[in-house]
């Protein structure tokens, strides 16, 4: 059922369609919308639809706000605006689009100890309980994270991973949820592509018409709080330097920037125009 207040509830729902349809739609967007949602009502408890007024409340910058999270939070709003005109159903005037600024920290270089660390203290995850949902968090972390290391995959495309677009004949992973709007594929490293034929025959026993490969239910993933919260228990039960999922990656990317350094830029444009990332050997 729909929480949308009722006078904006068909214009929000449609373009939610219409983005989901398209394959732009995700977890962040939808409690952002939310939250612009609950804004209005507060703010202009009289109005009805969508008013210049109510875009221009929430996309102002609030109080502290850095320049990326203002951008991040108002962009799917700006979105919706465009989307509205284009229709003709509102004559609104976009905001503009807040400069986005570099970040200035650097990733966490891993260190081969730490990693032992982390998968080790990932393989020592017991259930706390007989329920089928804390047995399925022992079967995935332990491969999730092996994932991200060893294919450079981002923890989005993993979380979203449908498993029909996981094929563990060839080793090969069509992703559809990245970061751009276009599907890609990256190739298992055959020890990856081992460890994960195990594990999709043990976790077929829990959900045996799964929607999503790392399922939290038939039909459901896990959020992204759930992955960072198991992240930093994993990394700080041995690790005491910090770090967080996404420096999972860079290990993986740094190889991929050494082969075009070393093999020169035709098959950089090689690689990005068949949208394969290369593989590593992973820790198992």
């Amino acid at each position: 059922m729909s929480t949308f207040n009722p006078s904006r509830r068909d214009i929000l729902e449609a373009f939610i369609r219409f983005r989901k349809t398209s394959g732009s739609w995700n977890e962040d967007y939808e409690s952002r919308f939310r939250r612009f949602d609950r804004h209005c009502s507060q703010n202009y408890p009289k109005a009805s639809g969508i008013v210049q007024e109510m875009i221009d409340g929430w996309c102002r910058r609030f109080p502290k706000e850095t320049n990326n999270s203002h951008r991040t939070r108002i962009y799917i709003i700006i979105d919706l605006v465009k989307y509205l005109n284009a229709r003709g159903q509102a004559a609104l005037i976009p905001p503009p689009v807040p400069r986005q600024e570099h970040c200035a920290s650097l990733p966490h270089p891993v260190g081969e100890k730490e990693l032992e660390n982390f998968f080790r203290a990932c393989d020592r995850l017991e259930p706390r309980g007989k329920s089928v949902q804390e047995r399925c968090k022992a079967m995935v972390f332990p491969v999730f994270f092996r994932l991200l290391y060893s294919s450079g995959m981002r923890a989005r495309e993993a979380r979203m991973l449908l498993a029909g677009d996981v094929d563990l004949e060839h080793g090969v992973i069509g992703i559809r949820f990245s970061k751009g709007s276009g599907q890609h594929y990256v190739v298992l490293h055959d020890s990856m592509l081992a460890l994960m034929r195990r594990y999709d025959a043990a976790i077929k026993t829990l959900y045996p018409g799964r929607k999503y490969f790392f399922p939290t239910g038939s039909d459901s993933h896990f959020h992204k709080r759930t992955i960072s919260k198991y992240f930093r228990r994993f990394w700080d039960a041995e690790n005491s330097s910090h770090a967080v999922v996404y420096d999972l990656r860079y290990p993986n990317l740094n190889k991929i920037q050494t082969f075009w350094t070393k093999y020169g830029n035709h098959n950089k444009y090689h690689l990005k125009r068949f949208g394969f990332y290369f593989w590593c050997m992973i820790p198992l």
